[in-house]
């Protein structure tokens, strides 16, 4: 098959880049053969959007690779075998009981209190696979505790312990010298708060396997008693695999065939670079936390070539993501956003290219606060470059990215509406769908808006911003009578410039023609046009407009500030803002 090459502009941007350097690898690796492409998730508590740029990298990858014609395979290795390290903070139905879990596979623990879902990682996978679905992701998920229960792993896991001297060679290269004391209380943790103490401090986070007395072991049983991996393994026969272990916890001693064990699993530093080797992974990015020397990555790479006989795959560290006004997410502490939570404010589209838009190693903040209206600004200003042709190469990609995969474009917004004008309809009206009509028929009287259906989903996740991250004292409370004293106390300059706006409203009632009134009546109170440019005016016209606006805020809302004032007069209605203005 000969597959489309990539275009002039695609080659422009980072994805088509990286599009080209796996699928030369993959030609060289398995020719032939599918491309695989691979993630990694662990749901230990809400996967959140710093994790999502795990999958969207690839994830756009992959999407380029398929349209150029070639056969891809996305991973996403659910890491739900892992061990349960801690209670996350602010996960509603669960509370410090759930505490006696930790050390269990994550498929072991229950989920929180009130969940559909039978255990506390399919709770949190199953929130994450829905919002994949929203993106557009196509993948294949692999549960690792499907994986190592059913024994697919086996020969990988007897050939790892075959050849623990030389993994224990690689990784005591990158090992610290620890005083004798603390080592063994680090190995033998007394109780559980002890070993979630440690693991807070990331001293057991990436445990290798070298805390026995007996010699290195890659491999890690869960304990036949508690169920935890509180274990130490004590003794192993490469002949007939005949394994012991102690469990630090309850004493618990168990000698079994490995060769017939399933309720265990590798250390995560020769676990990732087994499924390299054995799922043929040609493209993979990884955290900069896996990147410095002696992590997983750089470790990985080494043991996936000296033991298992594969290559590391090729990819991209990736930055951080971080939200508006928040340092950089931890899923450890909990309560942070999620993809879900972006997708209620958000439509697909945007979320798609804040990860597409930037280079993997370049960190950039969502916003959950005012400046999502800006994001939208600028997102719909993109839409009419690439509608009349002006976008740049690398623009267009990644709106291209944005807006669809090779499957097909995701669905949009038939009528999009500027985000910030359906904000604040849905803020002065909360939420009052016959006025947010009302409001959003007379922004344009030649082409008003005659079906609310038109204008979703993107009026639903305006609507579910201003609910739901707009602070109370932000909200925009309309006055319900005049304010009498203020008006009393106007000067004859304000009371000529309400009464040059009370006079134009009926002339200019749409959203163009209500902003074209509120900038001009300071224009024509300084004895200039109204439609005279910013190049023709002092710059003092500009602190007039200011005073004029906070001037209006003042008198029907309160406030010095509020939404764009054509909207809020529009929003309030001529009657009522003639009758809060005249009083």
């Amino acid at each position: 098959m000969v597959a489309a090459q990539s275009t002039g502009a695609e080659t422009q941007d980072w994805v088509s880049r990286y599009a080209d350097d796996v699928i030369a690898e993959s030609e060289r690796r398995a020719p032939g053969k599918p491309v695989v492409v691979a993630s990694g998730l662990s749901p230990s508590g809400p996967i959140h959007l710093g994790n999502l740029r795990e999958v969207m990298t690839p994830h756009l990858v992959a999407d380029e690779i398929r349209r150029r014609g070639y056969t891809v395979r996305h991973l996403i290795s659910w890491d739900d075998y892992d061990r349960y390290r801690k209670v996350p903070n602010g996960v509603p139905g669960t509370d410090a009981s759930w505490a006696e879990h930790i050390g269990k596979p994550l498929t072991a623990v229950p989920a929180p209190a009130g969940s559909a879902y039978p255990n506390w990682a399919e709770h949190f996978k199953a929130a994450m696979v829905a919002a994949l679905a929203d993106l557009g992701v196509e993948f294949d998920g692999i549960s690792q505790t499907a994986q190592y229960t059913a024994g697919v792993y086996r020969e990988q896991i007897l050939h790892a312990m075959r050849h623990r001297g030389d993994i224990d060679a690689i990784l005591d290269q990158y090992r610290t010298k620890k005083d004798p004391a603390k080592q063994q209380k680090q190995q033998k943790p007394q109780d559980e708060a002890e070993l979630e103490a440690a693991e807070g401090s990331g001293a057991a986070s990436e445990d290798d396997g070298s805390g026995g007395t007996g010699g290195y072991y890659p491999y890690k049983p869960f304990c036949g008693q508690c169920g935890k991996d509180l274990t130490t393994v004590t003794s192993y026969d490469d002949d007939t695999t005949e394994l012991s272990y102690t469990c630090t916890l309850d004493g618990f001693t168990e000698t079994v065939l490995l060769s017939e064990f399933n309720r265990g699993k590798l250390v995560w530093k020769v676990d990732w670079p087994m499924r390299w080797a054995f799922e043929g992974v040609i493209f993979e990015p990884s955290g900069v936390d896996h990147s410095s020397p002696g992590s997983s990555f750089q470790v990985g790479g080494q043991i996936v070539d000296r033991v298992f006989g594969g290559k590391q795959p090729i990819g991209p560290m990736y930055a951080f993501v971080g939200i508006s006004g928040m340092a950089k997410m931890s899923s450890s502490k909990g309560g942070v956003p999620t993809p879900g939570d972006a997708l209620r404010i958000m439509e697909p589209q945007i979320l798609r290219w804040l990860y597409a838009r930037r280079r993997p190693n370049q960190s950039f903040k969502i916003a959950f606060d005012q400046e999502i209206q800006r994001l939208y600004d600028e997102w719909d200003k993109l839409g009419a470059k690439v509608a009349d042709g002006t976008v740049l190469p690398a623009d267009a990609a990644a709106y291209r990215r944005a807006v669809g995969t090779a499957a097909g474009d995701l669905p949009r917004t038939e009528r999009p509406l500027a985000y910030r004008t359906l904000a604040a309809a849905a803020d002065v009206t909360a939420g009052d769908e016959k006025q947010v009509q009302r409001i959003l028929s007379e922004l344009d009287p030649e082409h008003p808006v005659t079906d609310l259906a038109t204008v979703r989903p993107r009026l639903d996740k305006a609507e579910a911003w201003i609910s739901t991250y707009v602070p109370a004292e932000s909200r925009t409370i309309v006055r319900t009578e005049p304010d009498a004293e203020a008006l009393a106390g106007l000067d004859d300059a304000s009371r000529a410039s309400i009464a040059l706006l009370l006079d134009g409203l009926d002339d200019h009632w749409s959203l163009d023609g209500l902003t074209h009134l509120v900038y001009g009546v300071p224009k024509v109170q300084a004895g200039f046009p109204a439609d005279a440019t910013a190049k023709e005016l002092p710059p003092e016209i500009k602190a007039a407009q200011r005073s004029f606006f906070a001037l209006l805020y003042h008198l029907l809302v309160g406030r010095d500030t509020g939404p764009r004032l054509p909207t809020l007069l529009l929003a309030v209605g001529a009657d009522r803002v003639r009758a809060l203005l005249a009083g």
